[in-house]
C-alpha cells in the first residue's frame, strides 16, 4: 500500500513530496532565522522585489548571480543555492541528468522575445536558409528549446546547423563580429540586439515555444521546514511582483536599466512586450514541457526520455492561486 501511495503521488506530478508530505509550519520566530539562498540573472528577481516594495522579508535572503538557467539549475541540485527563476528548457536538462530539483511555480512570458536574430545584411529569410550555418545559443536554455522546434518547423533538425554554445555576452560578441550567422536569444538581449547591434528578427517563438518561467526549488530545501515556509513566501512574493510590473512598466522598465547598466530605450522596448505574468503549474504547463522534452529526446540531445511531471510539486498551488 506504502509503495501504491508513493507512485500515486509521482503520477500526480508531485515527485518532490516525501511519503509524510511537505514539512510542517513554522512560526515567526523559526523562519527570522532562515537564510534562504536564491539564484537569480542580473536584473531579474531580486531588482524585481525591490522595484515592487516586496523585498522585505521576514527571513534573510542571500543572492547569487548566474548567467543563465542551467548553471542556476546546477548549484540547486547541488545545494549551493535553495531557488532560482529560469526559462521553459533548463529543468528539462536537469531533469535528464536527475538532478535533485522540483519545479515549484509558473509564469508566462510573450513568446515574441524568444527570437532567432541575424545580421541585418544577412541573406537569410528563412530558418531553412540557415542550413550549414553557425548559430549561437546557450546549452539548455530556454533559447535551446526555441532553435529545436524552429528548425524542426523548417523540415531541419540541429544535425542540419552547427550550435555553438555560448552564453548571452560571450554570443552578443560573436554575433555583433560576425562570428555567428545567427543567435537564438530572448530579452533584453533581443531588444539590445535589435536597438544596438542591427540585427533581424529572422523568426520569433509564435507557434513553437510556450513562453513558460518556472521557479524551481533544490529537494532538500523542500524538505527543510524553515526553508519550506520561506519558498512558500518567496514564490508568492515572485508572483505578486510580476502583477506589479504589468502594471507599472515604465517603472520597471528604469528599474531594470538602472541594475543591469542596459539603455532605458532597451528595457522599455522589452517590457513594452509584456513581462511574465504568474499561471497555474497545471496539466496544461506539465504538457507542453513534456512535449518539448520528447523533441529534445527524438533530435538526440537528451540520452532518453524525461518525465517532466516527476519533477512538479504543486504544495504552493493554492497560497499562488490567491495572487491571481
Amino acid at each position: 500500500m506504502a509503495i501504491a501511495v508513493l507512485s500515486g503521488l509521482a503520477a500526480c506530478g508531485q515527485g518532490a513530496l516525501t511519503a509524510s508530505g511537505p514539512p510542517p509550519p513554522v512560526g515567526a520566530e523559526d523562519l527570522a532565522k532562515v537564510v534562504l539562498k536564491v539564484g537569480d540573472q542580473k536584473g531579474g528577481s531580486k531588482t524585481l522585489l525591490t522595484t515592487a516594495g516586496l523585498a522585505d522579508t521576514p527571513y534573510r535572503i542571500e543572492w547569487s548571480t548566474f548567467t543563465s538557467g542551467p548553471p542556476l539549475l546546477e548549484a540547486a541540485s547541488a545545494g549551493a543555492i535553495d531557488i532560482g527563476g529560469v526559462g521553459n528548457t533548463p529543468p528539462i536538462f536537469a531533469a535528464a541528468a536527475k538532478a535533485k530539483i522540483a519545479i515549484v511555480s509558473s509564469g508566462k512570458g510573450n513568446v515574441e522575445s524568444d527570437v532567432l536574430l541575424v545580421p541585418s545584411g544577412s541573406p537569410a529569410r528563412t530558418v531553412a536558409d540557415l542550413r550549414g550555418k553557425n548559430i549561437a545559443v546557450a546549452k539548455g536554455s530556454s533559447a535551446h528549446g526555441q532553435i529545436l522546434l524552429n528548425l524542426k518547423k523548417a523540415g531541419l533538425s540541429t544535425k542540419d546547423v552547427k550550435l555553438n554554445f555560448l552564453q548571452p555576452s560571450d554570443a552578443y560578441a560573436a554575433f555583433t563580429q560576425r562570428q555567428v550567422d545567427a543567435w537564438a536569444i530572448w530579452d533584453p538581449y533581443t531588444s539590445q540586439a535589435l536597438l544596438e547591434a542591427g540585427a533581424r528578427v529572422l523568426v520569433d517563438g509564435k507557434g513553437t515555444a510556450n513562453g513558460y518561467t518556472f521557479q524551481v526549488a533544490g529537494q532538500p530545501a523542500l524538505a527543510d521546514a524553515g526553508k519550506n515556509a520561506a519558498i512558500k513566501d518567496y514564490v508568492t512574493r515572485i508572483a505578486k511582483a510580476q502583477r506589479w510590473s504589468d502594471a507599472h512598466r515604465p517603472e520597471w522598465a528604469k528599474a531594470w536599466a538602472a541594475e543591469t547598466g542596459l539603455k532605458i530605450e532597451v528595457t522599455t522596448k522589452a517590457t513594452d512586450r509584456g513581462p511574465d505574468l504568474p499561471v497555474a503549474l497545471d496539466d496544461t504547463v506539465v504538457a507542453s514541457e513534456q512535449e518539448l522534452a520528447d523533441a529534445f529526446t527524438a533530435d538526440k540531445v537528451l540520452p532518453g526520455r524525461v518525465d517532466f511531471a516527476s519533477f512538479v510539486d504543486k504544495r504552493y498551488a493554492a497560497d499562488l492561486g490567491s495572487v491571481g
